[in-house]
C-alpha cells in the first residue's frame, strides 16, 4: 500500500494518475503547504521540505519530486508502461520528464510564491516577477511541444508518464489557453490524455467538470 501526499486539483494528480494506472492499492492523504492540517506533520517526517507530491513507499519511506516518483513506479510495475521499453525512446522520455520538473515546474513555483525569491518586494515588483517568469514558463512549454510532437502520444503509441505529468502540469498552472492558441495541436493530445479511459476518472476528480 502506497500513501500519497497531495492536494485536489494539484501536481499531486500525475501519481495519482500512474498509480491508477500501475493497479497499484494506495490512500490518498490530502495536504499541502499553503494549507496546513494534522497531516502535514506526518508529510514531514518523510520529507522535510513539505512538498507535495511526496509518496510514502510500502517500506514507509519517502519518495519525492514527481519526475523521481514517476520512473521509480516504472520500475516497481513495469507493466504498466508507463515508460517505453525501448531503450533509445525510453532516454527521450525520460529527459521529457525532467525537462518539465527542471524548467516548468521551477517556474511555477515563482509564479506562486515570488515572495521567496525576491526581498523587501512591493506590489509593482511582484507583479513584474510573476508577468516575466509565466512568459518564460510559456516559452519552456513551447519548446517542450516542438521537442514532444504526439505521436500519438508523446513517448509513442500509447498513454505514459510523460503524457501524465505534461497533461497535469500545463492544467494546474493554466497553461492550457496559451498553448491553445500557439502550440494547437500539443494541446489536443493533452486534451486526449485527460479522457484516456485509463485515466479519465482522476482527471474528473482533482478538475470536476463546472
Amino acid at each position: 500500500m502506497y500513501t500519497l501526499y497531495g492536494k485536489k486539483g494539484s501536481g499531486s494528480a500525475a501519481i495519482e494518475a500512474a498509480l491508477t494506472m500501475a493497479g497499484a492499492p494506495y490512500r490518498m492523504v490530502e495536504t499541502a503547504s499553503w494549507e496546513t492540517n494534522d497531516a502535514f506533520r506526518d508529510l514531514l517526517k518523510i520529507n522535510p521540505i513539505g512538498q507535495i507530491p511526496t509518496l510514502a513507499l510500502p517500506d514507509g519511506s519517502g519518495l519525492s519530486e514527481s519526475a523521481a516518483i514517476l520512473i521509480h513506479l516504472d520500475v516497481a510495475h513495469p507493466a504498466a508502461g508507463l515508460l517505453p521499453r525501448d531503450e533509445a525512446t525510453r532516454a527521450q522520455a525520460i529527459r521529457g520528464l525532467v525537462f518539465i520538473a527542471a524548467n516548468c515546474y521551477s517556474a511555477i513555483t515563482v509564479i506562486d510564491f515570488p515572495e521567496r525569491f525576491c526581498q523587501d518586494m512591493d506590489d509593482s515588483a511582484r507583479d513584474r516577477i510573476r508577468a516575466g517568469t509565466r512568459a518564460r514558463l510559456h516559452r519552456h512549454w513551447e519548446i517542450f511541444a516542438d521537442m514532444f510532437p504526439a505521436r500519438p502520444f508523446l513517448a509513442g503509441s500509447d498513454i505514459g508518464a510523460l503524457d501524465l505529468y505534461a497533461a497535469v502540469v500545463t492544467k494546474w498552472s493554466g497553461s492550457r489557453a496559451h498553448l491553445a492558441e500557439y502550440r494547437a495541436p500539443f494541446h489536443a493530445a493533452l486534451t486526449k490524455v485527460e479522457t484516456h479511459p485509463k485515466v479519465a476518472a482522476v482527471f474528473a476528480r482533482n478538475w470536476p467538470a463546472k
